[in-house]
């Protein structure tokens, strides 16, 4: 009786530790705030329950090394009911916990074309991968960037919008930091949003591969001031040596809208 107390008591602890949790080191983006949040509650629901078992299966081993024969378990009912309620309550933190975070739009962009960069100031970027680089834009500012290991520059404090593609093979968008990851797949526009709220810069690189030279697919995202990024569109639209065409706003959110619109529904 006193075990199942004991065990119940712990892992009730722990999820009443997790849903208090709230780190405090400054995060690059929301997206990067919500997933790292979600790890920390999960990882003090873990720590607590790894430790159990692995201080059950030592204090096993030690009580019984020296039995010749194994001896039946009794029957205990409540020992029984009282894990079976707590790896519930477990599991129920951990599914609202995760549906929480990854039916956030910062997570999983599944908006129409109505709702990519709706608001003023709302950053909106192409950026299209090929063998072996990136082809950056900005669509509502009619800027290109030549480099196919561009510098990515945002405002902080605002919604960013990436259209995500590819012109030949998959390829993956990636930015540890920032939290963001998206597929680039040919003919389908994948859009993944996320706000800034850190100034910096974060590498960003191909995460599926692609061919001999995928591990030269690299380019930077850089959050700056408001100043700044009207600075850098400035220089950008009076530089008339880049020859890349920016992609049509319209043709790529249309593009991930009906992608989304085919997609199979999720139980």
């Amino acid at each position: 009786m006193k075990r199942s107390r004991l065990l119940l008591v712990s892992l009730l602890s722990a999820v009443a530790l997790a849903l208090a949790a709230d780190p405090v080191a400054a995060q690059s983006s929301v997206s990067a705030e919500l997933i790292n949040n979600l790890n920390n509650k999960l990882l003090l629901i873990a720590v607590p329950i790894t430790l159990l078992v692995e201080g059950i299966l030592i204090y096993t081993v030690y009580r019984f090394k020296n039995a010749d024969e194994a001896s039946p378990t009794e029957e205990n009912r409540r020992l029984e009911i009282t894990w079976t309620v707590a790896t519930a309550i477990i599991l129920l933190f951990v599914g609202v916990a995760s549906y929480g975070v990854l039916a956030n739009e910062n997570v999983t962009f599944e908006g129409g074309e109505d709702e990519v960069a709706p608001d003023e100031g709302d950053v909106l970027v192409n950026m299209e991968g090929f063998q072996w680089g990136w082809r950056a834009s900005y669509p509502q500012e009619d800027v290109s960037l030549a480099s196919t290991a561009p510098t990515i520059v945002v405002p902080v404090g605002q919604d960013i919008y990436f259209n995500v593609t590819s012109s030949d093979v998959l390829h993956a968008f990636h930015v540890p930091e920032m939290g963001l990851k998206q597929d680039a797949m040919p003919g389908q526009s994948n859009v993944i949003k996320t706000r800034t709220l850190e100034t910096g810069t974060y590498q960003g690189y191909c995460a599926e591969f692609c061919g001999v030279a995928h591990s030269q697919m690299y380019f930077e995202i850089k959050v700056v001031s408001q100043d700044e990024y009207q600075q850098f569109l400035e220089e950008q639209q009076g530089d008339s040596a880049s020859d890349l065409e920016p992609e049509g706003t319209d043709d790529v959110v249309r593009a991930h809208d009906e992608a989304a619109a085919q997609a199979p529904a999720v139980a």
